[in-house]
């Protein structure tokens, strides 16, 4: 009974019964199959989504027509590219009407600018290099740093640095477009002038501040222009040269400070030219022709020491300042280094300042003298004031001594006190006898002393200062141990100095 319950069937042991779903019209289910079908084409066939950073560019498939030239479509309907693009999002189109190219947004960095040129529209008339409106070329108009949707094929964009103004400089800006002031007939009252107005090629007056400036490089050009203070060094292949009344060749070396004008900065970088040309043509060129000038009114001795070389300096400066005050340039100072003068001229100057230094020495070898002497009579006096003392403390003591003795022996010595009076009276006149023989010691050192210097004054004085003195001294020593000196048999010569040295030993040898 049990295998046979087992094998009846499912359905009869549980009885289990499914709904059956309502079959729906054929007309239903192909509404249904086309609206999916509809929907995937639409959806991986038509849909565009231009992602993060990028663009679709749409291109017509049908319609009318390009005409002869022209590459892209800028009218309705016209079959092409279109200049229209799409940002991101999601949009739908007829892959049979339209297709599309993705392509990156334009990104300008930070520190560079871009310039458009427009690939379509009208030629540019002669002699013109920005498009207007509708023309093809580059376009006035500078794409600063950011991000832009410009249609690639519309338009090309070239990276440029945009222009950086350090601190202390100025730029100059040279206008690249513009009416030209040679050939346009309403710019002819311009002609023959470093500076132009605006709407004028060339030179503008206007000057860019410290800063990051955003200019079109076709448009304009900028020149940086230092107006910080600058030193120019007249040396080496610089340095001025010029003729001295008395026909000497004086070569001078000095430092020029100078610094340019801000609302000159312009006009003085278009007439003379960078920092070099303004210290090559318009500082030296100036510095030499009046050091010519002044140079030529004074002798050489003059520029070595003395007020000359200062008026000169005072002169040169008042000058420059002057003669380059119309430039735009301001002169702060000028020093002047050194003056390099003729050998001939600076050995004068030479023997001179030897001559004030030996006659500084002799002084100093006075001074000493003096000290020395000073020296010792303090010396003398000091070892007078000991042996005075020495006599007192020798008396003192023979005094106590003799009253200690007379008080011992007052009794017994009664009998020797005439005889202790005369030894008294003896001791007595030996301290006497001793001072009287130091002040006679010492007044005839001070007299010694005061002798000697003034036989020396008197030598001094009668050989006509120190320096013969010296020579006098140094022949006195030296001519007793002269016997004989090689000489010509001319007057003149190395041996004259000793001749008067030799004639009382039977003359030279």
């Amino acid at each position: 009974m049990t295998e046979q319950k087992e094998l009846v069937p499912f359905k009869k042991r549980f009885k289990i019964s499914f709904p059956t779903l309502p079959r729906l019209p054929l007309w239903a289910a192909l509404s249904v199959a086309a609206m999916l079908a509809g929907f995937a084409f639409l959806w991986f066939f038509c849909r565009i989504e231009p992602g993060a950073g990028e663009i679709a560019v749409l291109i017509r498939k049908t319609g009318e027509n390009l005409p002869p030239g022209q590459v892209l479509a800028l009218a309705e309907g016209q079959k092409g590219i279109q200049l229209a693009v799409l940002a991101e999002g999601r949009y739908f189109k007829n892959p049979y009407t339209w297709s599309w190219k993705m392509r990156r947004i334009l990104d300008v960095p930070a520190g560079k600018l871009g310039v458009m040129t427009r690939l379509y529209g009208d030629e540019l008339p002669p002699g013109k290099i920005i498009a207007l409106d509708n023309q093809r070329g580059i376009m006035q108009e500078i794409l600063r740093p950011g991000k832009y949707r410009i249609n690639p094929y519309a338009y090309h964009v070239a990276l440029f640095d945009a222009i950086n103004i350090n601190s202390g400089y100025v730029g100059v800006v040279t206008d690249l477009t513009g009416k030209d002031v040679l050939t346009d007939e309403l710019a002819l009252g311009e002609r023959n002038t470093f500076m132009v107005k605006d709407g004028l090629k060339g030179v503008s007056s206007r000057l860019l501040d410290p800063g990051t400036h955003y200019l079109n490089p076709y448009m304009y050009n900028v020149v940086e222009v230092n107006t910080q203070s600058q030193r120019f060094e007249m040396s080496g292949k610089d340095v001025i040269n010029f003729l001295t009344l008395d026909g000497f060749s004086v070569t001078v070396e000095g430092t020029i400070e100078f610094g340019i004008e801000r609302e000159e900065a312009a006009y003085l970088a278009h007439r003379v030219g960078d920092m070099d040309d303004i210290t090559k043509k318009l500082l030296l060129p100036r510095a030499r022709g009046f050091s010519r000038i002044e140079g030529s009114k004074h002798p050489a001795v003059n520029f070595i020491v003395g007020e000359t070389r200062q008026k000169f300096q005072s002169d040169l400066e008042s000058h420059l300042r002057a003669k380059t005050k119309g430039w735009g340039v301001d002169i702060k100072s000028v020093l002047v280094r050194k003056i390099i003068v003729p050998d001939e001229i600076a050995s004068i100057n030479r023997d001179r300042e030897l001559a004030v230094q030996d006659a500084a020495k002799y002084e100093q070898q006075i001074v000493q003298a003096k000290s020395k002497a000073e020296l010792t009579k303090q010396e003398m006096l000091a070892v007078q004031s000991k042996e005075k003392v020495e006599a007192d403390t020798k008396r003192i003591r023979a005094v106590i001594n003799a009253q200690q003795d007379q008080s011992v022996r007052l009794i017994a010595a009664q009998k020797e006190l005439e005889v202790s009076k005369v030894e008294y009276q003896a001791a007595i006149s030996q301290a006497e006898a001793i001072l009287l023989t130091a002040d006679g010691e010492k007044d005839a050192i001070k007299a010694h002393n005061e002798a000697e210097a003034g036989v020396l004054k008197s030598r001094v004085t009668a050989l006509d200062g120190g320096g013969n003195f010296a020579r006098y001294t140094l022949y006195e020593k030296v001519g007793p141990q002269v016997h004989s000196v090689l000489s010509s048999d001319s007057a003149e010569g190395l041996g004259k100095i000793f001749s008067t040295f030799t004639q009382g030993k039977g003359g030279a040898k």
